[in-house]
């Protein structure tokens, strides 16, 4: 299968479902949603965010809606694909032309652009890595002060490394030539890293 490059490419490589494709996009396109292609697929956007999409599988095509958990679904046509797993995309699946109810669909897809507009939009949570301090770090830490409050003052990220950097170190010897090295860059301000990092 050739590459998709526009969406009437995508519509054409899925010949067993061209007509029903066809018949979403028309509906789509009736509204000030701008096309797209992202990820192969025909992706449709207001001010540049995603809000809808079309896919066609081997055995049904389908509508996805990014932000498909703030829907209504008064006709309960949305699906969660992965249950547990995906949080804010909602699909709605068919397996023929005649499962296509025009106006749901355009009430559903209208919708999806009013929440857009709204700003409703379910981030993915990004887990926080605890800030893990070896004891020698903390002993150093609470025996001065002035070094503490710059600690405190460091990113939790900045944090993290030095507690890994010291951690990481198998001999007391060497974990205290590591805590040497970095009083002075933590007093400054700086991270551990900072130097390989583009300003």
């Amino acid at each position: 299968m050739r590459k998709k490059n526009t969406v009437d490419d995508y519509i054409h490589n899925h010949p067993n479902w061209m007509e029903e494709l066809s018949q979403l996009r028309k509906i789509i396109l009736q509204t000030e949603l701008e096309e797209t292609i992202k990820w192969n697929m025909p992706t449709y956007c207001l001010n540049g965010k995603n809000v809808l999409g079309i896919g066609a599988f081997k055995n049904h095509f389908c509508l996805w809606f990014h932000q498909g958990v703030f829907l209504t679904d008064e006709h309960n046509l949305l699906i969660n694909v992965q249950e547990n797993k995906t949080k804010a995309l909602r699909q709605m699946r068919f397996i023929s032309k005649a499962d296509i109810n025009e106006a749901a669909v355009l009430t559903y897809v209208k919708e999806a652009i009013e929440n857009q507009r709204l700003g409703k939009e379910l981030k993915p949570k990004r887990a926080l890595k605890k800030v893990t301090l070896t004891n020698e770090l903390k002993v150093v830490l609470s025996a001065n002060e002035r070094l503490k409050k710059a600690f405190k003052n460091l990113t939790p990220g900045k944090q993290r490394e030095y507690g890994e950097y010291i951690a990481e170190a198998k001999r007391e010897a060497t974990k205290q030539s590591r805590i040497d090295k970095i009083t002075p860059m933590i007093l400054n301000g700086v991270g551990l890293n900072d130097k390989y990092k583009k300003s």
